[in-house]
């Protein structure tokens, strides 16, 4: 009867710690999921930089025009389409990121895919021109139309 009190006894006692292969196991799941949020991640990354310099192309121009109104003096935004850059004429400068495409439709000569085109917004309340900005990242496009009248900036994704 001892015997079998000692047998039970032993088969209750508790593991401390993990096997080898739980070990395994487990690191072999954290591996695949990182990987695959790595791989996520990296296809959403060229997406949030292209939204991003849209929001901030429009806002840089709404800037400017409301600077135009206060100030009762013309601002110009100007995109440096060969170099891509885009800023208000005698501030800061901003670089587009290397892999985003800019493009300009302007209504009277069209396409434009080089040199520098002017945003030219005057104090009282108006805009010379009405071009459409095009920026272009892998299958995506963001349009930023501009209404001369209104002053109206819309962002639309493609």
């Amino acid at each position: 009867m001892k015997d079998m009190s000692n047998h039970s006894h032993n088969h209750r006692r508790k593991k401390n710690g993990f096997t080898l292969l739980e070990v395994i196991i487990v690191l072999t799941l954290i591996t695949l999921i990182l990987g695959l949020s790595t791989v996520f991640f990296a296809g959403f990354l060229p997406t949030a930089k292209l939204d991003a310099t849209g929001r901030e192309i429009s806002a840089l121009i709404r800037h400017a025009r409301s600077l135009a109104r206060m100030n009762m003096q013309t601002q110009t935004v100007t995109i440096d389409l060969d170099n891509g850059t885009y800023g208000v004429e005698g501030r800061v400068v901003k670089k587009i990121p290397s892999h985003i495409l800019v493009s300009i439709i302007d209504p009277f000569s069209g396409e434009i895919r080089h040199g520098k085109y002017p945003f030219v917004f005057l104090p009282a309340d108006g805009m010379e021109g009405g071009a459409t900005i095009i920026l272009r990242g892998g299958k995506r496009k963001v349009r930023i139309d501009m209404d001369p009248i209104t002053g109206a900036v819309m962002i639309k994704n493609g």
